[in-house]
């Protein structure tokens, strides 16, 4: 079968890679030429664990090819994917524009039957847009429109693809379905439940589950707060609570709030979505509120153990929103570097993927490339990426290199009866 997948971001390159691991034809088609040339060549534009290597492999195997021409890439294939960027815009709502782009492309070069597969997260609604696009293609071709959202986390995308919890797909159209069903079959064969709704279900489906994920993470970011005014350890609650398999323990840790491009996008998305039918979603707009209120507070974090940080050198980290990725955006490591530098302190920072997208959104901060470099000199460290490397950190050589033993955990990586012991000052979240 041959795909196109339109968009070469991370959903689109991701999924393009992965189809093309099943055995199937796959053309990713972006405008951006600088882009298509990085990957010809077998380079990621994005950070992702093991994507480039099979990015390598499939197009060595000429099943994944990359290009700019829209029209060849669309007619040549049977299956179309939209895989585009639906940024936020500045009131909350998901930007379309560039789903309808591409939908006028493909009405455009269209020169038979295709399957029209939106993998973007998009509104409810969106499908009966891009079909309403999608006749008026100059040769009256018959086509189809699917919803097929995507569940992939950055850090472990390829994992959450070969082997995702479900496939939902979206279609009131049994020939459509079935080819769709087809382009996963290798997943329909491994047993994986698959999920056949009509359109607006499908694209419900997204939002309603990245919406209460954030509600979970904003839950325990509460209880933690609830935690440091009782004297309770919020790790022993969320493991109570997380035993209850109503509940389960995932998404149970705090922290300093959640960022990346879903959650916050895809919680505003929903709220703005519920307000375009006339409902007023109050607990997905609390929990906005809530991860604002919690990304606010970790600086107050660092101030509890350096009283003023006017003059203050503090070293921070991670940058990159979670582990295994260079994506900062939302993340709160830079609302907290901001925070620092606002109360006078000056920022030294580490990351071992994302210090170039850092660095071109921040000003004045030192960027290093190790650990106890970024140490060296400073009145107090704070993790707050969760990365590997920062699980087991060599505490008497950070305590030979720093001005102070000064610890913020922001991801609750250390025990604060261990840290006290060796003669650290140390605050986590919610830790007793």
């Amino acid at each position: 079968m041959n795909i196109c997948m339109v968009g070469t971001g991370y959903v689109g390159l991701v999924t393009g890679a992965c189809l093309s691991d099943f055995g199937m034809d796959v053309t990713c088609v972006d405008k951006d030429e600088a882009k298509i040339a990085m990957l010809k060549k077998g380079v990621s534009p994005i950070y992702e664990p093991g994507l480039e290597e099979l990015i390598h492999k499939n197009a060595q195997a000429k099943r994944l090819h990359f290009s700019t021409d829209v029209k060849e890439a669309v007619q040549r294939a049977l299956v179309v994917f939209i895989a585009v960027g639906t940024p936020p815009r500045e009131d909350g709502s998901p930007d379309l524009s560039f789903i309808f782009q591409v939908a006028e492309a493909i009405a455009e070069h269209m020169d038979g039957y295709k399957v029209v597969v939106t993998k973007s997260t998009v509104p409810t609604g969106t499908g009966a847009q891009i079909e309403e696009i999608l006749r008026k293609n100059p040769g009256g071709h018959k086509f189809s429109v699917v919803s097929n959202p995507e569940f992939l986390r950055e850090g472990s995308a390829i994992e959450d693809f070969m082997r995702p919890d479900r496939v939902v797909i979206g279609s009131r159209d049994a020939e459509a379905i079935a080819i769709t069903k087809d382009v996963y079959s290798p997943l329909w064969t491994a047993g994986v439940p698959f999920v056949v709704t009509d359109v607006e279900s499908a694209e419900l489906i997204k939002y309603a589950s990245n919406g209460f994920l954030a509600l979970k993470i904003s839950f325990i970011n509460e209880i933690a707060a609830m935690c440091e005014r009782m004297g309770a350890d919020v790790k022993d609650v969320a493991r109570g609570m997380g035993l209850d398999k109503r509940i389960s323990p995932h998404f149970l840790l705090p922290g300093p709030g959640y960022g990346g491009s879903c959650f916050p996008k895809d919680v505003s998305g929903v709220v703005d979505v519920a307000r375009k039918v006339g409902y007023r979603f109050e607990i997905m707009e609390t929990v906005l509120k809530v991860n604002e209120d919690v990304k606010a507070r970790m600086v107050e974090k660092v101030v509890q153990l350096t009283g003023d940080l006017a003059g203050k050198k503090v070293a921070v980290l991670g940058l990159a929103f979670k582990p295994d990725t260079d994506d900062i955006r939302e993340s709160s490591s830079l609302k907290l570097i901001r925070d620092l530098q606002a109360r006078g302190a000056s920022v030294v920072a580490y990351d071992p993927a994302a210090v170039e997208n850092a660095s071109a959104v921040l000003s004045d901060v030192t960027f290093v490339d190790d650990v106890y470099a970024c140490a060296e000199g400073a009145d107090a460290l704070v993790l707050a990426t969760d990365w590997n490397q920062f699980r087991k950190l060599d505490l008497p050589r950070l305590e030979a290199t720093m001005k102070a033993k000064r610890f913020v955990d922001l991801r609750n990586l250390y025990e604060p009866k261990e840290m006290k012991r060796l003669g650290w000052s140390y605050v986590g979240i919610g830790r007793s």
